[in-house]
């Protein structure tokens, strides 16, 4: 059986792979499984103005394990992301308004997905409630046995199950020129607001990752 790591302390390859991606912060992700093209620009959205000041915040802690995190220039919504709950049941980002979300897309075929999936489990764990959430989106294609069996085997049980088998929720993000392969994490304000965003993977379980979302979800 393999030797598991105390809950809390990342992966010491976690933060090594996350160390360069803020090295490599802006460029096109390398964990990359092609899909359809498509790009599209960002666009003002006069319901997300006081936003502005969260996505400073996010520049101000984007710093060591998440310093690939990349604050919007913009702030704005996105509707068009449609997904399953746990209960089957279609979702959008509206229904999470009220809370602050870090929104994953994640795949089993992934390699740092996999590797990052125990630290957002652990960030759920220690930060989840009425103010924030780890939404952490699978968009394996096929059926659910697969991915459930990643997470039972991996002992992530504090994420709900989101599933999007389409990959609709990835193509929409690489047409808003947020995607460019998998891990992608947003950041969402308490009003459904981007203010953050980042290709590839990060030691969510962190103290500058906790630091972030304390920080954004108290606005």
């Amino acid at each position: 059986m393999p030797n598991k790591r105390p809950l809390g302390l990342p992966s010491v390859r976690l933060i090594l792979i996350a160390a360069f991606a803020g090295i490599l912060a802006g460029a096109v992700a390398v964990y990359v499984k092609p899909t359809l093209s498509g790009n599209a620009t960002e666009t003002a959205d006069s319901a997300c103005e006081g936003a502005v000041q969260q996505a400073k915040s996010v520049s101000e802690l984007a710093t060591g394990e998440i310093a690939a995190l990349t604050a919007t220039a913009e702030p704005r919504r996105l509707q068009a992301l449609t997904f399953k709950g746990p209960d089957g049941g279609a979702l959008t980002l509206a229904n999470f308004e009220g809370k602050t979300v870090l929104l994953n897309l994640w795949a089993t075929w992934c390699g740092p997905c996999r590797e990052e999936m125990p630290a957002l489990n652990r960030l759920q764990e220690q930060k989840g409630g009425d103010r924030f959430e780890v939404v952490a989106i699978n968009i394996d294609t096929g059926g659910d046995e697969k991915p459930k069996a990643f997470l039972d085997e991996t002992g992530v049980h504090h994420l709900a199950y989101y599933r999007d088998s389409t990959m609709g929720v990835f193509n929409a993000l690489k047409k808003e020129g947020l995607a460019f392969g998998l891990p992608v994490t947003l950041v969402i304000n308490r009003q459904g607001c981007l203010i953050g965003s980042m290709n590839g993977p990060a030691a969510w379980d962190g103290e500058q990752a906790k630091t972030l979302v304390d920080k954004v979800s108290a606005l």
